[in-house]
């Protein structure tokens, strides 16, 4: 809209974001306040001392142009590196976690699994997103490497839980691919860790939209704060 052109009333503009709350989230969707881009408030007033911000698997194959493409996947990136940018200068610790498969994982379709092959260790798949701007102190969190089973949470057998008690952490912000997958996994893991959680949902996208609201419900029911 052009600075010449004059804006809906006020009231209007009420009656526009009800319409588009209403489209996009069912009265009976427990999730229906929503924000987007982490929150009303953001990074900036949300992060705080004794917090951490986990990102989940932003890596190239989850991306546009991956072997496992989330729809618009890498719109988080802008997003995050907001949050990375205030978690540096309060000296919030920040966890990046990864998908590092051996070639040969059980999830994938050729052994019987049910994704195509991604993020195969060493693979440019494997890599986090060019543009996410991760600093050198960020903790890389490794999963998905074992050979018995797969591993959708950054907690899962990662020491993540361990690590974020050793450093007296509370409170985890966390965002990245998939909503309805690793994301969710992470989130509800972290609740079970005895953690302050919240799901910065401008951060995030899912495989589906179904599989989106169906995750955002279960996180929403299970006492992640929804942001």
């Amino acid at each position: 809209m052009s600075a010449k052109e004059p804006g809906p009333k006020p009231e209007h503009k009420e009656e526009l974001l009800d319409e588009a709350l209403d489209e996009s989230f069912p009265a009976s969707d427990p999730a229906s306040l929503v924000q987007p881009e982490g929150g009303i408030s953001g990074p900036e007033d949300a992060l705080q001392t004794g917090d951490a911000l986990i990102i989940v698997d932003v890596q190239n194959d989850f991306c546009p142009g991956g072997s496992l493409p989330i729809e618009n996947g890498d719109a988080v990136v802008p997003v995050l590196n907001r949050w990375i940018d205030r978690a540096r200068r309060l000296g919030v610790p920040i966890y990046a976690s990864r998908d590092w498969h051996p070639k040969d994982h059980l999830s994938f379709k050729p052994q019987g699994g049910q994704w195509p092959v991604h993020c195969v260790q060493g693979t440019d798949g494997a890599a986090f997103h060019p543009d996410l701007i991760l600093p050198p102190e960020a903790e890389v969190v490794t999963k998905g490497d074992r050979t018995d089973r797969d591993q959708y949470s950054a907690f899962d057998s990662t020491g993540l839980a361990e690590a974020l008690r050793g450093r007296g952490v509370k409170r985890v912000f966390v965002g990245g691919l998939a909503e309805d997958v690793c994301v969710r996994a992470t989130a509800l893991d972290a609740v079970g860790a005895g953690l302050k959680t919240h799901l910065i949902t401008g951060a995030t996208k899912p495989v589906t939209p179904e599989g989106g609201k169906a995750a955002l419900k279960e996180m929403n029911d299970a006492g992640v704060v929804i942001d």
